[in-house]
């Protein structure tokens, strides 16, 4: 099934590369593919930071010099680039990610439980990914695959590791303003050098406001920016050489997305919107973390990192999609008699109004140590580095939901909830030989999690997990590296709210656990400038935990959302990136993701108590193909240019239906004029303004026509235009 659909839906790609005469399929985001480049990008989010090309997994960095050659502001406009990563636009900016077609598409109960991991400045906002704006941002590591050693139960899908700019130990400024279409501007700037004469302290500063309007009109309200954006990030970091042996490392984080979510439409026109009460999309941020690198003695180095973040959150949005003059114009049926005429055939005005808020504080604590070998520490004879450590993290969120359907109360549910894990890790890294070295992890963890709401429900559960890896590296030459890889992770189990009797075998759902068989190969061609890393895996889920629903037959306006495991299932496929240095002004890139995945068996139940047989169909999300090829060009004068088209298979949106997305393409361009200290941009994204779906939902809500189901969509971002200004003094 998936390589079936490679001669019609790659025709594309193939003829682009053929044209090129490069005899290889793809090419990956890069600058350069010189020596000392493959070497300088480093992998951070590993317990010991390495090089990309030594690294044995999976994984996309989407650094510096790629985030300016396309001008992303937002994680959003970088996603494109990574292989085999998709996210569910059930919010204003991606915050729920599927890696290899796992991960959540929604959370709307109050118990946070990512299968995608998501840290910022080792802040962990796991589940809050939509405060992501990319000024200032060193690089983006998009970690495929479970992570049990180094991540365990929010990593069973994968990780996507963010950092920003470290403290430069000269003086530098830096200042961005944009604007464009949809009233989009944004403005940006940092400062970063020495505290002082003695260079022990270091510090660095950013700024960014971006707002536009949104990209909707509602008719209703005769207002353009009912879905806009108005996002501020805030970004500090110091840097202080205590001594020889000890580097403190302070980053500190404020973000207030304070954003519309006016984003559906009842006849998917998906940009003219009806609502009388546009909803929001608001997330508000404080963090920190410190990080302390210590050389203990000759024979141990300490790593500590302690975490902490505040979050306020809310999301809300119109139910009905509409207003009450436009319900009133329409005919529905008297099934209740409200008319009092004993008829309940009438046809009468539609009455619907529905609302839907919940907002949320989440605090979490992170604490991290690890103990690491050096030279002298290895052991068996000096061929094995060894590291052990103990995580801590602790999560309470408060969430207090409200919801009104025809002006009555429908849902008033007021909740708290608390996590704790306690793990504990470790990992061998042994070099057999010259070429081939070993490396084994293990990690072991506790949780223990609690809830209680104003509904009468509570739960208090509690488990232990564990999760690892073994990984065989052989070195083929000082230029290509291959390796195999068998991990293992995990997801905890959890409970679900105010389930209606007939659902009370779900209750309470089990953990899952994701076993990743994973070959690979990186390495490149200095003399042709070429790079290429390349990974196929193969992955078994036990017990998969699937989001499901069903539609209130007495109010059809509401829903019950549960988690359920749908017995198990299996993926398998492909990651390829290279990079093509075609001449000293010229760089080609781009990445493949190819994706297979099936169910078992399992079957779900619908609202009108029939029953959707899943069994052998595709997991949502989960698009057979995905692709991005780029090229960037600059010359000795300053002119640059930049293009680059993506697309993507169509997926089923959810696990609870049979609606899918169509497949898409995009194209996007930056021009600009480059000198040694400014430079200026023109560009467009989605150039040929195509409508793509990022969510859909199937259900009924028009009372008109008697509640019938119907595939609702939400659409990305259309065509826009604009221009930057960048300044950089050193």
């Amino acid at each position: 099934m998936l390589f079936s659909t490679l001669p019609r839906k790659t025709k594309l790609a193939a003829a682009i590369i053929t044209s090129l005469g490069i005899p290889l399929p793809v090419f990956s985001a890069a600058p350069t593919v010189a020596d000392e480049d493959i070497e300088r990008i480093k992998v951070t989010s590993s317990f010991r930071s390495e090089s990309l090309q030594h690294s044995a997994s999976s994984i996309t960095v989407l650094d510096s010099n790629l985030i300016q050659d396309e001008g992303g502001e937002h994680f959003e406009d970088l996603l494109h680039n990574v292989a085999n990563l998709s996210w569910a636009g059930g919010s204003s900016r991606p915050k729920y990610f599927q890696i290899r077609g796992v991960g959540e598409q929604e959370e709307y109960q109050g118990a946070p439980n990512s299968s995608v991991g998501f840290v910022v400045d080792d802040i962990d906002l796991s589940g809050l990914g939509m405060t992501s704006s990319l000024y200032d941002i060193e690089q983006v590591e998009v970690l495929r695959g479970p992570q049990g050693t180094r991540f365990g139960a929010n990593a069973l899908a994968g990780m996507i590791y963010t950092t920003s700019n470290d403290p430069t130990d000269t003086r530098e400024f830096g200042a961005e303003i944009s604007g464009g279409q949809e009233d989009l501007f944004s403005y940006a700037g940092f400062a970063s050098g020495p505290v002082d004469n003695s260079g022990d302290l270091l510090y660095r500063v950013s700024i960014q406001q971006h707002s536009e309007n949104g990209f909707r009109d509602n008719d209703y309200l005769g207002s353009d920016d009912s879905n806009e954006r108005d996002e501020l990030t805030l970004r500090s970091k110091f840097r202080w050489f205590a001594s020889d042996e000890l580097q403190v490392d302070l980053a500190l984080l404020y973000a207030n997305f304070d954003n519309g979510y006016d984003a559906w439409t009842l006849d998917n026109n998906g940009f003219t919107t009806l609502t009388d009460q546009p909803g929001k999309d608001k997330q508000e941020t404080t963090g920190g973390s410190l990080k302390l690198n210590w050389e203990l003695n000759e024979f141990v180095d300490l790593v500590s990192i302690s975490s902490a973040a505040h979050t306020n959150h809310r999301h809300a949005y119109d139910g009905d999609w509409a207003n009450p003059e436009y319900w009133s114009a329409l005919s529905c049926t008297d099934y209740y008699d409200e008319n009092g005429n004993g008829d309940f055939t009438d046809q009468i005005p539609c009455q619907y109004d529905y609302t839907w808020d919940k907002q949320a504080t989440r605090d979490t604590y992170t604490q991290e140590v690890r103990l690491l070998s050096t030279e002298q520490s290895r052991l068996f004879s000096g061929t094995t580095d060894w590291l052990t450590g103990l995580y801590i993290q602790h999560l309470e969120e408060d969430n207090d939901l409200e919801s009104y359907y025809n002006g009555f109360p429908d849902l008033f549910l007021q909740s708290d909830y608390e996590a704790t894990s306690i793990a504990l890790f470790g990992q061998l890294d042994t070099q057999l030989n010259a070429a081939a070295s070993l490396s084994l992890g293990l990690r072991v963890e506790q949780r223990d999690a609690s809830y209680d709401d104003n509904g009468g429900d509570s739960f208090d559960p509690d488990e232990t997990m564990w999760g690892g890896h073994i990984t065989l590296n052989y070195l083929i030459n000082e230029r290509w590296q291959s390796y195999g890889k068998l991990a293992r992770g995990y997801k905890a189990g959890g409970f679900n709210t105010g389930l209606p009797d007939d659902f009370s075998d779900n209750r309470e759902f089990d953990s899952e656990t994701l076993d990743n068989l994973e070959f690979g190969i990186k390495g490149y061609w200095p003399e042709q400038q070429v790079s290429v890393q390349a990974a196929l895996f193969y992955m078994h889920r036990d017990d998969q935990q699937v989001e499901a629903s069903t539609q209130d037959p007495n109010n059809p306006q509401r829903f019950f959302l549960y988690t359920a495991n749908a017995t198990n299932s299996d993926s398998y496929g492909l990651e390829l990136e290279t990079s093509w240095q075609a001449t000293d002004n010229l760089t080609l890139y781009s990445s493949l993701g190819l994706l297979d995945t099936e169910f078992d068996d399992y079957v779900v139940t619908q609202a009108d108590g029939s029953e959707l047989d899943l069994s052998g169909r595709e997991l949502a999300h989960s698009p057979n193909y995905q692709f991005s090829i780029g090229a960037t060009w600059r010359n000795d004068e300053g002119w640059f240019a930049n293009i680059n088209l993506n697309g993507s298979d169509g997926y089923y949106y959810s696990d609870n239906h049979d609606q899918k997305a169509d497949s898409y393409e995009l194209l996007n361009a930056r021009l600009g004029y480059e000198k040694e200290d400014w430079s200026v941009y023109l560009w467009g994204r989605n150039i040929t303004d195509e409508k793509y779906g990022v969510r859909g939902f199937y259900f009924g809500n028009e009372p008109d026509q008697d509640w019938a189901p119907k595939l609702y969509e939400r659409y990305g971002d259309p065509q826009q235009f604009g221009v930057t200004f960048r300044y950089h003094y050193l």
